[in-house]
């Protein structure tokens, strides 16, 4: 481990230090390119994570939030699989029957182009307002129901007038570069509401840490939560946590929370000392993963063996771009039709839709997220396509 020191950017300690370094990586990896060229020079960023043995946080502590541009071009909607469509509608319908969402006002932050907040009113009859500075709508579709109003913004205390009994947030925390300052302000604007929960779900370190699941790490995740670093970022900005848990096959971290009267504290040392461990053993177990996935595509490589990668994705796009695989997979496959037809931002491969490989006719097919494994299997089979399908973990 790196002894450089950085101020966590969750409890503002100094002597984090780090312990992984990924090379050479797409500054943003879910903006896709129309053209080969432009997305071989889509900048590129070295990437540094710090251990913070103060709260269990994990950060970039060289994150520039400069670079960041999240504009209408930016699409990592996970909608499209019907495997997620079952998880995501199952999560929808627990926080309606839990929180009572039932003819109430919701807001939605950076929720893209609104999916989940749509499923929301749709479940409870409630009334939304999306925000989200990458909205745009789709092309030929209209918001038929008025039931969800969009901005294109980032949310931010201007926002405090809105009406809101339940405030939702996916999968954009872990974007923010000052977390802390962030539910801080979220805690001001809901104000006295004492009622109004919170639900916010991010990505889970502790499955990268534990699963090494290392396609997760990407420059646009400036903040890597485990579930003792979300809960003491909750609590000591004002909120009383209500449940952490992990979702999705342990992937995704979620908490519940409500405004708290007072300040509290959240510390638990065993919690902090067993990260630490887990930090401590992921930088070398890193390094032989990058070693072992290398060596499975020189043997496809030897075999002539033809491969494409299942999903364009963050973890698709960290995957092509880590291994330098340009020149022996030539194609990813995505079902979200919003990908199909650009090019993989820093490698350049072509993305197609699953019906391409009933032509191209490969001999492998690498599936990024192995949660998608039978869905995967299942589409395949149906279209006649008979590789063999391995899981990228």
């Amino acid at each position: 481990m790196n002894q450089q020191p950085g101020v966590c950017t969750v409890c503002h300690t100094p002597g984090a230090t780090v312990f992984v370094e990924v090379p050479h990586v797409p500054v943003i990896c879910n903006v896709l390119w129309p053209t080969r060229e432009r997305a071989l020079a889509a900048p590129r960023v070295d990437i540094r994570l710090a251990f913070c043995p103060r709260c269990g946080h994990i950060f970039n502590p060289d994150f520039d939030p400069t670079l960041m541009e999240y504009s209408e071009e930016y699409e990592n909607s996970l909608h499209f699989s019907p495997h997620f469509q079952q998880y995501i509608t199952g999560l929808a319908a627990d926080l309606v029957e839990r929180h009572g969402l039932r003819h109430k006002q919701l807001i939605d932050i950076g929720g893209g182009k609104g999916d989940f907040l749509k499923l929301l009113c749709e479940l409870g009859d409630n009334r939304g307002v999306s925000i989200d500075p990458s909205y745009a709508p789709a092309p030929g579709t209209e918001e038929a129901d008025g039931r969800v109003t969009f901005i294109q913004d980032y949310y931010s205390e201007q926002y405090a007038h809105l009406p809101a009994d339940f405030i939702s947030s996916r999968h954009t925390l872990e974007h923010i570069a000052a977390p802390h300052d962030f539910v801080s302000m979220l805690r001001r604007t809901i104000g006295d509401r004492s009622r109004c929960a919170v639900f916010c779900e991010v990505p889970n370190a502790l499955f990268t840490l534990q699963d090494l699941a290392i396609w997760d790490i990407i420059y646009e995740h400036c903040s890597y939560f485990t579930a003792h670093s979300l809960a003491y970022l909750f609590t000591v900005c004002d909120f009383q946590v209500h449940n952490v848990r992990t979702t999705f096959a342990g992937q995704f971290l979620c908490i519940e929370a409500t405004p708290a009267a007072t300040t509290q504290m959240y510390h638990k040392d065993e919690e902090v000392a067993a990260l630490a461990q887990d930090v401590a053993h992921f930088a070398r177990r890193y390094e032989e993963k990058i070693a072992q996935e290398r060596e499975k595509l020189a043997g496809w490589r030897q075999a002539g063996q033809k491969v494409v990668v299942w999903g364009a994705g963050s973890k698709g796009i960290t995957f092509l771009n880590t291994l330098g695989s340009a020149g022996q997979i030539e194609y990813a496959v995505d079902i979200n039709p919003r990908k199909q037809g650009m090019y993989i931002t820093g490698a350049g491969q072509s993305i197609k839709s699953p019906s391409f490989l009933q032509t191209y006719a490969p001999d492998v097919v690498l599936v990024m997220n192995p949660v998608y494994l039978a869905e995967v299997e299942q589409t395949l089979g149906a279209m006649g396509v008979k590789a063999k399908v391995v899981p990228a973990l």
